[in-house]
């Protein structure tokens, strides 16, 4: 999965009193999109003065540290021979090697969270970066902390079938039923709502697969197969999908990547492990 970057290590600790040298490297980011050079990142000696001091640091790989600028400001002067380029795009692109891939997914979802907690949501004044812990806080007393958003993965089998999905629209490939959880209720909860409000089927046996992060959009990603429970008869929501059908493993289409775990519960029904 996307995570998987060994022999690499993330280090996502927060060291407040790290700071950028010439050769740490710069996620810059204009709203969704990254700049890059190909697949590389640009290290730090590439800016001006004024740009170095705007870097947050955001984690390290090895011995190499990642800081983030906010690059809006369209008036800001970029090095040579770097664009930007949408984070989904930089995914597809086929030149970037996993690795940098699951850094600018991790990368964006830091950014996201320090460019939309600027000012406080209490008493609206500006926030500042927290000394001690990754947090931003305001004098009011408010804290915020990145925000982690749980969504199940949800792998329905029927026997030596399992259901496929299409979305309606974006993501082009095969996919599980999916989705948010929401206030109050339990992860197992969700993969039952989500069955049937996806596909109209009750489910059982709901048992816990794995995890994965998924920063493009703040998700942690929670994966579950369970069996379907009675009728296997599916209504499917044509609001949301435009494909929900049962495949066996040999019919079973995986996505072109390794990235989701999505992928890997259908790869590994697919192959008879699950």
């Amino acid at each position: 999965m996307i995570q998987d970057i060994f022999p690499h290590k993330l280090d996502n600790h927060f060291y407040p009193a790290r700071k950028p040298d010439a050769n740490s490297y710069v996620m810059a980011f204009r709203h969704q999109d990254i700049l890059v050079k190909g697949e590389e990142f640009p290290r730090v000696s590439s800016f001006s003065d004024d740009c170095r001091e705007k870097l947050i640091y955001l984690f390290a790989v090895d011995e190499d540290y990642y800081f983030f600028l906010d690059a809006r400001d369209e008036t800001m002067a970029l090095p040579d021979g770097y664009e930007f380029v949408n984070v989904r795009s930089f995914r597809r692109s086929g030149i970037a090697e996993k690795k940098n891939v699951f850094l600018a997914f991790t990368a964006l979802q830091l950014a996201n969270w320090y460019r939309g907690n600027k000012y406080c949501g209490i008493c609206g004044k500006e926030t500042h970066i927290d000394d001690r812990e990754r947090a931003l806080r305001c004098e009011c007393g408010n804290v915020i902390y990145p925000r982690i958003v749980p969504a199940v993965i949800v792998g329905i089998t029927n026997g030596d079938k399992i259901l496929v999905t299409k979305y309606k629209t974006g993501f082009a490939h095969f996919a599980l039923v999916a989705g948010f959880t929401e206030i109050g209720e339990t992860l197992e909860e969700t993969v039952a709502r989500e069955a049937m409000e996806e596909t109209g089927l009750k489910v059982r046996n709901i048992r816990y697969y794995k995890s994965q992060p998924w920063g493009i959009v703040d998700d942690i990603l929670v994966g579950f197969y369970c069996d379907v429970d009675g009728d296997d008869t599916i209504n499917m929501d044509e609001g949301e999908l435009k494909v929900a059908e049962w495949r066996t493993r040999e019919d079973i289409e995986l996505q072109p990547d390794d990235y989701s775990l999505t992928n890997e519960m259908m790869k590994m029904f697919k192959e008879g492990r699950a």
